[in-house]
C-alpha cells in the first residue's frame, strides 16, 4: 500500500514539468512498485510513469470525482 505522501509524488510526477527536489525515498517506493521507471538515456535521469502508474492515476482521479457528480445529482 502507498502512502499518501507517496500517492502525492505520483501525482505530481504526473504533471509535464515536475519540480526538481522529489524525496528519493519515495522515487525508490514508486520504482520498486513499478509505478515509474528511471529513463538513464535521458541527460538528467528523467523520471516516467510506467502504464501501472498511469492507470492508478486514473483511478485516483475517477474517485476525487466521483463526489462531485454525486453532489450534482443531489442537488
Amino acid at each position: 500500500m502507498l502512502s499518501p505522501h507517496e500517492i502525492a509524488t505520483l501525482m505530481v510526477l504526473g504533471h509535464p514539468q515536475p519540480p526538481a527536489g522529489m524525496d528519493p525515498e519515495d522515487i525508490r517506493v514508486l520504482v520498486e512498485r513499478r509505478l515509474v521507471q528511471l529513463d538513464a538515456q535521458a541527460p538528467a535521469q528523467r523520471i516516467q510513469l510506467t502504464h501501472e502508474g498511469l492507470r492508478l492515476l486514473q483511478a485516483v482521479r475517477s474517485r476525487r470525482a466521483a463526489p462531485d457528480a454525486a453532489a450534482r445529482w443531489l442537488a
